[in-house]
């Protein structure tokens, strides 16, 4: 098997993942990814909206830890 029949077969298997959901560490805004409408949306917990602080530089929970790529 070619090096360039390798490659292709792998990039055919390989699947980009997207994380579902995150919060902020510094002030606890959730967000959920909406498949939808192909953005991410602020979560609500019994109909409120956890928007956390307006005024922070969201410091993601979305780290090194994850895999995009299974």
């Amino acid at each position: 098997m070619s090096v360039r029949s390798f490659v292709t077969i792998m990039l055919a298997r390989t699947e980009l993942r997207t994380p579902q959901k995150r919060a902020c560490e510094c002030c606890s805004r959730y967000e959920v990814w909406d498949t939808d409408d192909g953005f991410w949306k602020i979560a609500t917990d019994d109909n409120e909206r956890l928007t956390g602080n307006p005024h922070c530089i969201h410091e993601w929970d979305i780290d090194g830890t994850f895999r995009p790529f299974e």
